[in-house]
């Protein structure tokens, strides 16, 4: 499996969960390149496998092990299998607060 079709099943298994998002740097003036913004977030070495993720619901340790639970496999029998996951939440999106009273302005 080449590092594209890695990345490509990662994005692909992480579109499962209700909650996360890859953090992509898209910016309003690049959205017509085509680029795989989604996999900009996936970095793959042979020590790390890193993740930037946008949460979009709470609480955010089940949504971690989800993710985990999905892309781990993924990586069986290639040369990323050994490699640490890193699953890292580098945003939380305001809607993870909606209904939540704890978090109203009220």
């Amino acid at each position: 499996m080449t590092a594209a079709e890695a990345v490509e099943r990662i994005v692909g298994a992480l579109e499962e969960i209700d909650g996360l998002r890859p953090a992509t740097p898209v910016s309003p003036e690049t959205t017509w390149l085509p680029v795989d913004w989604a996999g900009m977030a996936v970095d793959l070495s042979a020590e790390v496998v890193q993740i930037r993720l946008i949460a979009t619901r709470l609480p955010i340790p089940p949504l971690l092990e989800r993710a985990a639970e999905l892309v781990r496999p993924l990586l069986a029998g290639t040369e990323w299998e050994k490699a640490r996951l890193r699953l890292v939440v580098t945003d939380l999106d305001g809607a993870a607060f909606a209904g939540d009273p704890r978090h109203t302005n009220g």
